[in-house]
Parts: structure tokens; sequence; C-alpha cells
């Protein structure tokens, strides 16, 4: 069986060189401080930048092929002037492992969301010239959501150049409450900020806005799948009874039916079979894809989840590679 992880993060040293040189603002700087702590520790590090031993890894596994992206939360914590350069070159060195590892490797641009414009134009440079195959966007950046006006040039360019977008947690835009008891990490922030991004674009009219947009969420949803017919429920109830909720716009479909139209899921960090097959009911065997989200997770464990978790073939064979294939546009 082919194996396809889709949510696989990486550094370069000369990314990393210049990264940690730059200042960052303090609604970022606890994110900052954690990460660079963890990318100083030599461990963490080889996995971030030892290609080489990834793909010794890969082999052991009986992996396929990995789909690389930029170690949350990329560039987003930077003053444009800096994260504009830095995506770029970072792109450009991602391209270059792709094409040094043709099968093996696929990968997802980064870019800045700080400057709209620039993102726009390295969404169609990385995924055009370049031959990547998609971008990730880490939740918000600088505390804005990508509903807001000022990005609409970005998802115009994702929605025109098919590329998909994968939205990542990073440390909640709001801190005070999450600060205690580890709540800012993966323990629970991370999924609520990036569930709460994914609900924005939802209830917006963004997706009405732009219906051929592809958005990819992991941890099998963020939890959204869970909510789902609550939230059909509740909004239809707030759009229908004066009082019921803060102004909401008109929107075409049902939030549900944006979540299964415009959103594929991925298995990373969620190794239960019980929520895998709420995901499953919830959008459907052709919008779940395996990922590992390594250096943070047990590739093994995933692996041997994906291997012996009781599917059909069909559905299997549809998370290992076939879903990825399509939506990532992976030669198989």
């Amino acid at each position: 069986m082919r194996i396809v992880a889709v949510e696989e993060h990486l550094a370069t040293e000369a990314f990393l060189r210049v990264a940690h040189g730059l200042e960052v603002g303090p609604d970022d700087a606890t994110e900052m401080h954690g990460m660079r702590t963890m990318e100083r520790a030599p461990a963490f590090r080889a996995r971030l930048v030892d290609l080489d031993a990834r793909l010794r890894e890969m082999d052991a596994l009986g992996q396929d092929m990995a789909v690389l992206s930029l170690n949350p939360p990329g560039v987003q914590p930077y003053p444009a002037t800096d994260a504009v350069p830095l995506a770029r070159d970072f792109n450009d060195a991602l391209a270059a492992i792709v094409r040094r590892h043709p099968g093996r490797f696929g990968a997802l641009a980064a870019v800045a969301p700080q400057d709209p414009a620039a993102a726009a134009g390295e969404i169609e440079r990385a995924t055009g010239p370049l031959g990547l195959n998609g971008i990730m966007i880490n939740s918000h950046t600088g505390g804005r959501y990508l509903d807001e006006p000022e990005f609409a040039p970005l998802l115009a360019a994702a929605e025109a150049s098919r590329a998909p977008v994968y939205l990542h947690p990073r440390v909640p835009s709001m801190l005070a409450a999450y600060r205690p008891y580890g709540l800012l990490g993966a323990v629970w922030g991370y999924q609520a900020e990036a569930g709460l991004h994914a609900m924005r674009l939802i209830l917006s009219g963004t997706l009405d806005r732009h219906p051929g947009l592809t958005l990819v969420l992991g941890h099998l949803g963020e939890g959204i799948p869970y909510w789902l017919r609550r939230i059909d429920n509740r909004q239809a109830f707030a759009a229908a009874t004066a009082g019921a909720a803060t102004p909401m716009p008109r929107l075409s479909l049902t939030p549900s039916e944006y979540f299964r139209r415009n959103f594929v899921l991925t298995t990373s960090g969620i190794d239960d079979p019980d929520v895998l097959g709420l995901a499953l009911r919830a959008v459907g065997e052709d919008r779940v894809m395996f990922a590992i989200d390594s250096p943070y997770e047990d590739p093994k464990a995933a692996v041997d989840f994906l291997r012996n978790t009781p599917l059909t073939d069909a559905r299997r064979t549809a998370i290992a590679h076939r879903t990825a294939d399509r939506v990532f546009g992976l030669a198989g």
C-alpha cells in the first residue's frame, strides 16, 4: 500500500540562522521563545533538518512520500519586510529538496500574510514555476484572520491557482485564558485556535466569495466534526431569531455543507479509530488524508494505526494516498 503523509514539518539550517536573529512583537514572544528553545535542542533540530535520516525512517516504515512544510509558525511572527524574502528563500530551498528527491517529497509553500499582495504573488510562483503542491498558513497573523477583507488577494490567488491551503494551528491570538496549565499549545490551544479560524471562514461568507477554495485541517478537523450538527442547528436558530447572536452574514449553504465542500481533513496526531470514524461520517472517505505531524508525533505509531485500524480496503487506500494524490496533485 502506497503511504503518503501530508503534515510533515522541516526547517533548513539557513532558515533557522536567519529566523532566530529576527525580532518578534510582544504578542508572539511567548510562542517564539518556546519554539526557538525546541529548535535549538540538538535532537529536535536534527529531526527538523536531517532529510537523509528522515528518508531512512520513511524507508523503515514503508512510507513512500512526505508532503513537507516549514516548522510552525513559519514566517508569520516577523515583520513583512523580513517575512516576505524569508518565505521566498525557504520556498526556493524547498523546491530544490523536492527536485533532488522525486517521488519522495512534495511540499507546501510558506507565505507571509502580513503582505497579502506579496503572499498572492508567492502563491502563484510557488505553485507555478516552483511546482509546489499548496501553501501552509499557521492560523492567525498578528491576531488577524483570513476572513478579513485585507486577505482577499491571498485567497483569490489560492483559489485561482488551485492551491490547497493547509490551515495549521499555532498559539491562540487571545493569550490570557490559555496561559495557565499548558493550555497554550497542542494540549488544547492549538485546536481551539485552528477550529476558530475555520469557523470564521465558514460563518463569514468567505466561502461564498471563494467557492473553489480547498482548505485542509489537521487533527481530524480540529474538533469541528463533533459539533457539526449543533453548529447547523444553532446557526439556523440565530439567523431566524432576533437577538440570538451578533449580526451574521446570510449564507448560501449550511455550515456543514461548506465543511463537506471546502474542507479536507488529515489524521495528524489522532490515532483513534472512533474519532476517525466520526470524521469519515462527517466528510466522507474521499476527504480524509493520512498525516503523521512529524517530528512532533511518533511515525511508527501513526503508520501502524493506518495499517491496522478497522477500515475497508477502499477507505484505507483513500486515506493512505488516493485523496492526497488528488488534493495536492501528487504523482502516484
